[in-house]
């Protein structure tokens, strides 16, 4: 006889899952011990929060679902995590320790609704029912977590469930009787209406490719790659989501995005077939609808899930797909479909990009040579730029916070084109969550343990998620914390100065916060730069200090394009 505890962690071995991420409670303790009877190994995490994002990172990166264990209280603290991997798509295992179910709703000790509350921002949320079937609940939830379009799922096991006895193989009696791992079901697509997609892609003289986080989760970027390749289509990415490809990919111009990538404009307004495979017509997007998609032109959307392909029910043409598949089909015409295109198409996109990251140089020095400006004072633009060139290539890259995020998002891209080729870039998602930086930079460390690991964060969103920082020295996994210090939640204060009829901001500022003596406090190392010309050189010492570091750099506010974009709209009372 074994308790349910140990149910659970055999089930999930069962999944091949390696890790797992907890702050351990009561509630849970079962589990742990099956765990560590299976050799599993357990992250301890100062916040559940911070559990969540541990696995949503190490989810993301190595593309394997893992799981988020935490008690009752501590599944409310995971909640923004939940919903961080719900706007990803990331499929996190969350698995509650919940209150007694045999008296349910009579007021337990520690109750609440935790089925209702994750199952808005989850794929799968449910109760398990009987200590019996909670092998059937873990597969359950692991294949709808991998399959179609991925995402989050939620466990809740009843705390009297978990430590309750029950024989040990009192799943194996009935069907699946192995429950290992085995394949994903994949929609391939069906020969007659791949053939008419063909047909419509034939026509098309100035196609681009706008891949999402479909391509990711389906593991099809190479695919991707060799597909754009071999016919010379420009690629975008969608904004927000993981990166799809490397920077030394020509064909790779950056995001989707008219405001962060300007040549974008000029791409959707001359192409004559928007190809988005894995990806969704939501608010990025402009939902499909003009002037980001003119009417001209043909919108054709490639998903690998009915779920998918209902959001895109604004396409001219859908195409039910594994992205890998797709690639597969468009490659057989490669010869065909090339012929086609115009022979120069690509290398205007090339042009385009070579001349925007001139011109956002250019703007950058014109703007910091103004009499406004004082000489040491840092741009975040030009903070991240230096950043990145004191990186080496193969490095990894992670950047948190608002107008920081999207400065070092314009950054990457500058720098791509001067051949630097970092392995990893990750940022919040789609629900811009400040935070997660100290998380997923951790989790990259984990992975690659012998890289380097840089996080440029926002000064709010170092201190929405930076007591996560304790994680990397508890593990002794060393990471780079570059603070971009403004002394207040600027991308807000900047939206406010634009729309408030004082001109001024509100509620938005901190104090002088010195985050490098943190570092040092806890053992790691602490520089503050004040001027542009010492960024360089300190990274390259923290760096090279093997230990987690920090550089509290002050910047100067500066509002980015897409955040100036935003406040214009919401100045006519709509953001979309």
């Amino acid at each position: 006889m074994v308790r349910g505890g140990h149910i659970l962690a055999k089930a999930i071995h069962d999944k091949n899952i390696k890790h797992v991420f907890t702050l351990a409670g009561g509630f849970c303790n079962p589990a742990l011990e099956g765990l560590k009877n299976c050799q599993i190994p357990v992250v301890n995490c100062p916040h559940e929060q911070i559990a969540g994002h541990l696995a949503d990172g190490h989810t993301r990166i190595t593309r394997d679902p893992t799981v988020c264990l935490v008690g009752p209280e501590g599944f409310s603290n995971a909640l923004p995590a939940m919903m961080e991997a719900w706007g990803e798509r990331s499929p996190v295992i969350f698995i509650t320790g919940s209150s007694t179910f045999k008296r349910k709703g009579a007021g337990g000790f520690k109750e609440i609704d935790d089925v209702a509350m994750a199952a808005p921002i989850t794929k799968y949320s449910f109760s398990v029912t009987d200590g019996t079937r909670i092998r059937e609940f873990v597969d359950r939830a692991y294949k709808i977590a991998v399959s179609g379009y991925p995402g989050p799922v939620h466990l809740s096991i009843p705390v009297d469930i978990m430590f309750s006895s029950y024989p040990d193989n009192i799943a194996e009696i009935e069907r699946p009787f192995q429950q290992s791992l085995v394949s994903i079901p994949r929609a391939w697509p069906d020969p007659e209406a791949v053939t008419k997609i063909i047909e419509v892609i034939s026509k098309s003289k100035r196609p681009i490719l706008i891949a999402g986080h479909g391509v990711w989760w389906s593991k099809s970027e190479k695919k991707l790659a060799t597909c754009a390749k071999e016919m010379g289509i420009p690629i975008f990415n969608i904004p927000y989501h993981q990166k799809l490809l490397r920077q030394n990919h020509k064909e790779m111009m950056g995001l989707a995005d008219i405001h962060q990538y300007h040549p974008s404009k000029w791409a959707l307004s001359n192409c004559d077939c928007v190809i988005m495979v894995g990806a969704r017509l939501d608010n990025q997007m402009n939902f499909g609808n003009p002037p980001l998609f003119p009417k001209t032109l043909e919108l054709i959307c490639v998903n690998g899930s009915d779920e998918e392909i209902q959001m895109n029910r604004a396409a001219d043409h859908l195409l039910l797909s594994h992205p890998g598949a797709f690639f597969d089909e468009l490659s057989k015409f490669k010869n065909s479909l090339n012929a086609n295109f115009e022979s120069n198409w690509l290398n205007k996109h090339l042009e385009l990009r070579e001349h925007w990251v001139e011109e956002t140089l250019r703007d950058l020095e014109r703007k910091t040579s103004e009499t406004s400006w004082n000489g040491t004072e840092v741009h975040p633009l030009q903070l991240a730029i230096d950043v990145i060139e004191s990186m080496e290539s193969g490095n990894h890259l992670v950047f948190d916070g608002g107008n920081t995020h999207f400065w070092s998002e314009i950054a990457a891209n500058v720098v791509a084109q001067k051949g630097k080729n970092l392995a990893t870039i990750m940022h919040p998602g789609s629900f811009s969550l400040l935070g997660l930086g100290v998380s997923f930079a951790v989790s990259l460390k984990r992975i690659h343990p012998k890289d380097t690991v840089v996080l440029i964060s926002g000064d709010g969103a170092f201190l929405s998620g930076g007591l996560s920082i304790e994680l990397a020295f508890q593990e002794q996994l060393p990471i780079v914390v570059i603070v971009d210090n403004n002394g207040g939640l600027d991308c807000i204060s900047q939206q406010q100065e634009r729309m408030f009829q004082s001109g001024s901001h509100f509620a938005t500022d901190f104090r002088d916060i010195p985050f490098h003596e943190m570092f040092k406090g806890l053992g790691g190392y602490g520089e503050l730069v004040t001027e542009r010309s010492e960024i360089k050189s300190a990274v390259e010492r923290a760096i090279n200090s093997n230990r987690t570091a920090c550089i509290n750099v002050k910047t100067r506010g500066q509002i980015s394009p897409i955040v100036a974009a935003t406040s214009d709209k919401r100045d006519k009372s709509s953001i979309e």
